[in-house]
């Protein structure tokens, strides 16, 4: 493996393993209109956002509930049954990831999940306690597509930034990582990741 690219970052969610926030809904509110607006209107992305940056749940749900006092039971469902909501992982990304260590390549994690979700994750799918170590939002205070996330983990990992390939499904996130001097790609498939990794000298088999 000849190529400029010593480090290698990968995403976790939807890259990794599949997450899908409405899985668990589906069943506990059968009606498709009122799942979509509890979704929309209650626990949004914007919402669960702020548990990637680091608030606790507790407090999150009490400014729920305050707003929405009839939805208290579905609110508290979001964490009760977070792990419905990651259901598998990604095996043929997973795949790539185990041949690109193997290789001798320097595997790192940086994340947007809340702390203890992540740690959980960890226990579900080994797999996230391999390469060199994680930087997790939640735990850093600190969310994609901040410059200062990249900025960390590149000091905590000790990174060459020019020698760095960044691996994400979200644009705004590859776009930021572009912009603070890694390289990086936009994850959409497994088989799309071979051929970028081919693009940057990897050979995974």
């Amino acid at each position: 493996m000849t190529n400029s690219i010593r480090h290698v970052v990968f995403d976790v969610g939807n890259v990794l393993i599949h997450y899908d926030r409405e899985a668990p809904f589906r069943h506990l509110i059968p009606d498709d209109e009122k799942r979509a607006w509890f979704l929309d209107n209650v626990t949004t992305v914007g919402w669960n956002i702020e548990q990637d940056r680091g608030r606790s749940w507790a407090d999150a749900e009490a400014e729920l509930i305050a707003d929405h006092p009839q939805w208290e039971r579905e609110i508290r469902a979001f964490r009760q049954n977070w792990r419905e909501m990651v259901p598998h992982a990604y095996e043929d990304s997973v795949t790539i990831l185990t041949e690109l260590i193997e290789a001798g390549t320097d595997i790192t994690f940086l994340t947007n999940f809340a702390a203890d979700t992540f740690a959980e994750a960890q226990t579900m799918f080994p797999f996230l306690k391999s390469g060199r170590g994680v930087t997790v939002s939640g735990r850093a205070g600190l969310i994609k597509p901040d410059p200062a996330i990249y900025a960390l983990h590149t000091a905590t990992f000790e990174l060459d930034s020019a020698a760095t390939l960044f691996i994400d499904d979200s644009e705004k996130n590859v776009e930021a990582a572009r912009a603070f001097g890694w390289h990086a790609v936009q994850f959409t498939s497994a088989e799309a990741l071979r051929e970028d990794l081919q693009r940057f000298g990897f050979r995974p088999d």
